[in-house]
């Protein structure tokens, strides 16, 4: 955990220093093609003893610089590019949101009912897979389903994960629109009173083909094997729930009771539901599916659709300090999250002793080398500039097709 009076101490260095204002506010400025477009947008401070800060508006990076480096915010979030600039609201008429990022936020204490290493706010190597598979099944959606190219996934800093999708259809969704993906990509349907919460069908849809496919192969390891969900004959009694057919349940029922392992109750259940399905003997209320729904229920991504659907609703900013943790919400590639390792994430007082040394043992930095690039920020650093490089990509290529003297 991060004190909050050694966070105060370490922001003025950081956000002079490391913070890559001038890169954060091109992402935000989306190429300048819009006029006012970083002016209008709006992001959220908040201080030390919680003081909250809303409607915040920057022209430039260079102004954005100065005012983190005199207010020191112990959290940055980002909001939606508005009409008229977030500082003059309450002077015009009308004072809405055009335009912002479809975001996803998904959050280890969802997943406090199929975990059973960690609970609450507490992470460890083995339930952050469940945000490995998360990254997976949502990054390939949004991809192959929707055909989005610019995807920022960024690490909250301390129990899960972020989702920036920053292509220009995506950021001129209607509420209505960015509601309908949200609902697409939700399989997991049901409060805390609903047993089973993931219904396939008869006809699997390729999107819910392709998750099952990515779920499944962590489905032994994760479950079975590292969570061990169906040990007790609590966390068994919830899996048998699951079954409509009530003579393949209380079979199951019987023979859970003689056997200790998740694995060897899980692969009892395969045998016993694909005899019956087989012979005929499941009721029609139980779906051909039930081993493909159970493991979706217990692996699919819980994601916190509301933060999805709404226009206005903020989320915290890439590169900013978690202020628990003192770690910084780094950049992440999707492709790569089975390596991504949160317990390594730098913090900022590390990062801090490593620019001191950086600076001690060379007269000065060569020109071309920012600060960040001396610590270990360089990692999240070189593929943020990625991600930039390919917005700075298709900008180009739709500026030539717009061009009448292009040939």
């Amino acid at each position: 955990m991060c004190d909050e009076n050694i966070l105060t101490d370490l922001l003025p260095v950081y956000y002079s220093r490391l913070f890559p204002s001038d890169k954060f506010c091109k992402w935000l400025s989306y190429g300048g093609d819009v006029p006012n477009y970083l002016d209008r947008r709006e992001m959220s401070f908040t201080l030390a003893d919680d003081v909250y800060i809303r409607y915040q508006s920057f022209k430039d990076a260079e102004e954005f610089q100065q005012e983190l480096k005199k207010k020191c915010p112990h959290k940055i979030d980002i909001g939606a590019v508005y009409n008229h600039k977030p500082k003059e609201r309450n002077s015009v008429a009308v004072f809405q949101p055009q335009e912002k990022e479809l975001v996803f936020d998904i959050d280890m204490t969802d997943y406090d009912d199929v975990r059973t290493c960690c609970s609450g706010a507490d992470i460890c190597h083995k339930c952050w897979k469940f945000m490995t598979i998360a990254i997976k099944c949502i990054d390939d959606t949004l991809r192959k389903d929707f055909g989005f190219h610019h995807l920022l996934w960024v690490y909250s800093g301390r129990r899960g994960v972020h989702c920036w999708v920053c292509d220009a259809a995506a950021r001129r969704l209607s509420q209505q629109a960015r509601g309908a993906v949200a609902e697409y990509l939700q399989l997991i349907k049901g409060g805390q009173n609903q047993a089973k919460k993931v219904s396939i069908g008869a006809q699997m849809h390729p999107m819910v083909e392709r998750s099952v496919k990515t779920c499944r192969q962590y489905f032994r390891t994760v479950c079975l094997d590292e969570q061990d969900i169906f040990a007790s004959t609590e966390q068994h009694t919830t899996l048998l729930k699951l079954i409509p057919d009530d003579a393949t349940r209380k079979e199951l029922a019987t023979s859970f009771l003689k056997l200790k392992t998740s694995k060897d109750k899980w692969e009892e259940l395969e045998g016993v539901f694909t005899r019956n399905l087989h012979s005929g003997k499941l009721s029609r209320s139980t779906s051909p599916r039930l081993l493909e729904e159970i493991i979706l229920q217990y692996t699919y991504p819980r994601l916190d659709i509301e933060v999805t659907k709404g226009l206005n609703h903020l989320l915290k900013a890439p590169f900013c300090v978690h202020p628990k943790t003192g770690r910084v919400c780094v950049p992440m590639e999707a492709r790569a999250a089975d390596k991504f390792d949160p317990m390594a994430v730098p913090t900022v007082s590390q990062l801090e002793s490593e620019l001191n040394e950086a600076l001690k043992n060379q007269e000065a930095p060569p020109a071309d080398v920012s600060q960040p690039m001396l610590t270990s920020l360089k990692p999240a650093m070189q593929l943020f500039n990625k991600f930039l490089a390919g917005l700075d990509r298709e900008r180009s290529t739709v500026n030539k097709k717009d061009d009448p003297m292009e040939w």
